[in-house]
């Protein structure tokens, strides 16, 4: 079958951290593409902390396309109300029903998702591929899979490891406002953009 990961996020914006770790799950589990998917109205955000739809969308695609398995997916973009998770696998579960299901997550997402909406369909419908950032992390998130699979037996759960990169979309927004250099930290097309559009000249700390 069809190995698809799922990186999901708001991408608010994109940057080397959220490619390093695409990449990173693309070898070390096999896959056969990942969709960057943008997330339209999360339920942990405020919304007007975020860049538009159509801003988001248009780095994430400056910043994937010279990575012919990465592909930008406007599933969550398209939909009205709050995005779920499990709502989005079950869609994806319908148009690729030849495929596996890798949904890709970064640490404080992994160590919330019994908090999730419906987290039984989340587990029922994808492989969790969950990143760590460091050792002691590391350390914490296997106790949180044994604690996962405990409650969700059926629960397939990976914990590839991954060199540390310490680069968050807020520290990009906050050097944005305080009119400090991001050179480096994200691709220098979506640099160019965010100049250009003056996206994040004030700081927002979601």
């Amino acid at each position: 079958m069809k190995k698809i990961g799922i990186m999901g996020g708001t991408f608010n914006p994109i940057h080397y951290g959220h490619l390093f770790l695409a990449e990173n799950a693309y070898e070390q589990i096999g896959l056969d593409q990942i969709l960057f998917m943008p997330s339209n109205n999360p339920p942990h955000k405020s919304k007007q902390d975020i860049a538009s739809n159509e801003h988001r969308k248009t780095m994430v695609q400056l910043a994937i396309q010279d990575n012919p398995h990465f592909s930008l997916s406007t599933m969550e973009l398209e939909r009205e109300g709050i995005t779920y998770t499990a709502d989005t696998l079950q869609i994806m579960k319908e148009e690729y029903s030849d495929a596996e299901i890798y949904f890709i997550v970064g640490a404080d997402s992994f160590l919330s998702l019994q908090n999730w909406k419906k987290p039984e369909t989340v587990f029922k419908l994808s492989t969790i591929v969950a990143f760590g950032r460091d050792q002691i992390e590391q350390g914490r998130m296997e106790k949180h899979k044994e604690y996962l699979m405990k409650i969700y037996p059926d629960a397939k759960i990976m914990l590839p490891f991954m060199p540390t990169i310490q680069i968050s979309s807020a520290m990009i927004r906050e050097r944005i406002a305080e009119k400090k250099s991001i050179r480096y930290y994200l691709p220098s097309d979506v640099m160019a953009y965010i100049e250009e559009n003056q996206l994040y000249t004030a700081v927002t700390r979601e």
